[in-house]
């Protein structure tokens, strides 16, 4: 594996090529290929403000994660997201709440906010309202059976809303974990997007079952035929089922894989998660790369590391990434050590726990 490997650069770059690639695609609608454009220009102007922050000081991430509900519609086997919820669906941030962040997010020079859950669409309030900040970069991770017309349709006229349909492999590795019939849904749902010509990915947690299958040259080919254009491989996180955990030599293997198929160069950006992070200089959370914030406003680390001193609902996104957990992080060196590609906050929970309440 490469040792200099830069994961902020490979998902700025990833993500130029697939506009570029979607341009090329949408020649024929005047109003996509005017869409795109104008986001490409964005993306360049949301980079320069980021720049220029850093100048001065003042580190603004290109990306965040939003859990912007914690109910869901499955109940898959060993979900991380169920055991870890915050609260009732009454504590959630509004629709407004929401808008001031991502109007705060563009200001600041974040390129791209990753929509997840619980289920995300869920909460049509709130994916209604990305649409409306087409400067912005959303994918919205899905398990898909939720995708109405409706939603395609929203999809289909708001590009800067990206589809990523979560799977576990093939229909038996999906099923088993999500239930009878997902997988038959998802493909149905890919069929649809893949017909409106519309860019989406795939989210697949990787566990000991799946780590060879889902890695195979042959199963990307597969999605890269059905318009797939961004993979994400998230290693599985021991809550329920521990023996789907990857071992130290399974995470290398993982790794190795990946690098692999990324060399084929076929079009498709993967991102292993927090994998990709060993060879990124460290932990990105915290504010390094990115952070989390759950669905009640909370402004954690990230998803597996889900303990906050700051409240988006009071606080703005800005104070937000000075928040003294983050600075606490920093500060004892904590995202920077050493690790064989787990996840280094999750790993150090009681740590992280002692820094928010202290």
């Amino acid at each position: 594996m490469k040792q200099d490997f830069d994961l902020e650069r490979y998902l700025s770059d990833g993500i130029e090529a697939i506009v570029k690639d979607a341009l090329k695609a949408t020649l024929k609608s005047p109003k996509e290929t005017a869409f795109l454009t104008k986001y490409a220009i964005a993306a360049k102007k949301t980079e320069s403000r980021r720049h220029s922050l850093e100048l001065v000081g003042e580190h603004i991430p290109s990306f965040l994660i939003a859990s912007i509900t914690e109910e869901c519609n499955l109940h898959c086997a060993g979900c991380y997201a169920r055991a870890h919820m915050h609260g009732g669906s009454d504590a959630h941030m509004s629709r407004s709440d929401w808008s001031r962040v991502f109007r705060e997010a563009s200001e600041l020079g974040v390129a791209m906010i990753l929509l997840a859950g619980g289920e995300p669409l869920m909460r049509r309030d709130v994916i209604e309202e990305a649409a409306e900040h087409p400067e912005l970069m959303f994918p919205v991770f899905s398990n898909g059976t939720m995708m109405d017309a409706e939603y395609i349709c929203l999809f289909d006229k708001r590009r800067n809303l990206i589809p990523v349909i979560s799977i576990e492999g093939n229909a038996d590795q999906t099923d088993t974990r999500r239930g009878d019939g997902v997988y038959a849904q998802t493909v149905e749902v890919m069929r649809k997007l893949h017909e409106k010509g519309l860019l989406f990915g795939v989210s697949i947690t990787v566990t000991t079952e799946n780590l060879m299958s889902v890695t195979e040259p042959a199963f990307c080919d597969h999605l890269r035929r059905t318009s797939c254009s961004v993979m994400f491989l998230v290693e599985y996180v021991p809550v329920e089922l521990r023996d789907l955990a990857l071992s130290p030599e399974q995470r290398e293997t993982l790794q190795t894989r990946v690098e692999a198929l990324r060399e084929r160069n076929d079009g498709m950006l993967l991102i292993s998660f927090p994998g990709d992070e060993q060879y990124s200089g460290g932990c990105l959370a915290a504010g390094r790369g990115f952070f989390h914030i759950n669905a009640t406003g909370g402004v954690e680390p990230c998803p597996f590391s889900p303990y906050s001193d700051t409240d988006l609902k009071n606080t703005s996104l800005r104070a937000a990434l000075r928040s003294p957990l983050f600075q606490k992080l920093l500060d004892e060196d904590i995202l920077l050590q050493e690790h064989m590609g787990g996840c280094v906050l999750f790993e150090q929970a009681d740590t992280v726990k002692r820094l928010a309440n202290s």
